[in-house]
């Protein structure tokens, strides 16, 4: 998989949760839950979305490293390729 495949989910999961946002205008830098103005349950919604679409597990310690579109990415891209 590719990393332009894991944004193409990652963009897909968070316009379920906030279809007014406009995904590329977002700062890929800024943690989720502030730019998508999304809860804490919505991010958990997203976190498990990802698993159910990937089969990555993200155990609650690497919540952090998930909290950005670009560490998400990153983070995802590099547990499927192991």
């Amino acid at each position: 998989m590719t990393a332009d495949q894991i944004l193409a989910i990652i963009r897909d999961e968070l316009a379920r949760l906030a279809p007014e946002v406009d995904f590329d205008t977002a700062d890929r830098n800024r943690l989720i839950q502030q730019e998508f103005d999304i809860d804490s349950m919505d991010f958990l919604n997203f976190i498990t979305a990802l698993h159910a679409r990937l089969g990555v597990n993200v155990p609650e310690a690497d919540y952090a490293r998930v909290a950005t579109i670009s560490g998400a990415q990153a983070y995802l891209l590099a547990m499927v390729r192991t």
